[in-house]
């Protein structure tokens, strides 16, 4: 059976299905080498250089990837944020960027700090209006929206097929990150966008144990060259032992995505109406905001993130979290275990988040365990 035609889980399962040729073994190598022989002619015929460049322990898991995104062509790199200032960094000094204004905290300060001094010029827009964004691209001027659905830590759902029309009429490229849908849920290209970005750290992995992010183009063009040329020379690439750790990971990727999913469903039924909940933020609840465009852009699920507004503001928020006990207090997001955080305490002034919000990060444990330990939580 053709790999390429199987379900995107089988495909993720057996991860592609390689086999090592020499060994037999149906699990992949790890390759430490940094450096490979030259030929007698001092050519290098087996593609491999210098491992920063290209190393062979990436292959299987951007194949994988690429396949899983339809996409053309799949980079990792070391961190989500090295994927993605890469995409920027792959702009010229005076080009004009339209960004969601909720989106990971990091990317926006690092936006706001080292962007800009670079001389590129960042406009944040609330993505999810249409006529904002419509508004703020510029033709012949914006040279990238960057949108991230659902939007930490909110989970606002942006439109991405219109996203797509609007940057490209405009002669943009759209770049999504898609970390938190991954590509269990949504597969960004198919909507039109040219790049989709991954902290592959969180439900690529799925474990808490590997750093890396991905970008996975739609095309072979120059942009994507550049991105690939800057990674050689900055360097941003993962571990031999980290781009394995990443790949075992991807096997079990639908399983966990599916499981956080449901749980995550339910424990939103379980809370909209709680008396000590001011409001539950989450796609899958049919009074979402974005409901009816994630039920259009994510299939099979809604994703394992949340959000709980607690009633009594700040202070009762951070007291529900420290009386967890099943819910670790950490951050991240997408493993096998569930996170739960105080956000806005975490990001600092001018954070979108409400001072009265948890976010949780629900992983594969049993959905009634994290129910009643969010209870007995509430109830102290």
């Amino acid at each position: 059976m053709d790999i390429k035609k199987v379900q995107p889980a089988s495909a993720a399962a057996q991860a592609l299905g390689w086999i090592d040729e020499k060994t037999r073994a149906i699990v992949p190598a790890i390759h430490p080498a940094t450096t490979y022989l030259r030929d007698e002619d001092n050519q290098y015929r087996s593609g491999r250089i210098y491992a920063r460049a290209d190393n062979p322990a990436f292959d299987q898991a951007e194949a994988l990837l690429t396949q899983l995104e339809h996409g053309h062509a799949t980079a990792l790199f070391s961190s989500g944020m090295a994927a993605a200032t890469a995409v920027f960094q792959a702009l010229s000094p005076g080009d004009h960027i339209v960004a969601s204004r909720v989106m990971y905290w990091a990317l926006r300060n690092w936006l706001l700090g080292f962007a800009t001094q670079w001389g590129l010029k960042i406009e944040f827009v609330d993505t999810t209006d249409l006529a904002a964004l419509t508004k703020a691209v510029q033709r012949g001027k914006t040279k990238l929206v960057w949108v991230e659905t659902p939007a930490n830590p909110t989970w606002a759902i942006t439109d991405l097929a219109a996203a797509a029309e609007i940057a490209h009429q405009a002669g943009a490229r759209l770049a999504v990150d898609s970390t938190c849908a991954s590509p269990v849920l949504s597969q960004p290209i198919t909507f039109g966008a040219d790049i989709v970005m991954h902290s592959a750290t969180k439900y690529l992995n799925g474990h808490s144990d590997v750093l890396a992010g991905s970008l996975t183009t739609a095309r072979d063009d120059e942009s994507w060259q550049r991105i690939k040329k800057i990674r050689a020379q900055l360097g941003g690439v993962p571990g031999s032992l980290d781009a394995w750790l990443l790949l075992r990971g991807m096997r079990t990727l639908y399983v966990r995505v599916n499981a956080a999913c449901r749980n995550a469903q339910r424990i939103a039924d379980h809370f909209e109406s709680h008396d000590k909940i001011e409001a539950v933020l989450y796609p899958g609840l049919a009074g979402f905001a974005g409901h009816e465009i994630a039920a259009k852009q994510m299939k099979g699920g809604f994703g394992g993130m949340l959000s709980l507004r607690i009633k009594g503001g700040e202070a009762a928020a951070v007291a529900v979290a420290a009386h967890t006990q099943l819910w670790k207090r950490a951050t991240s997001l997408g493993s096998v275990e569930s996170l739960i955080e105080h956000r806005s305490s975490i990001e600092g002034a001018g954070s979108p988040a409400p001072v009265d919000m948890l976010r949780l990060s629900t992983g594969i444990e049993d959905s009634g365990d994290l129910i009643a330990d969010l209870e007995q939580a509430l109830g102290k």
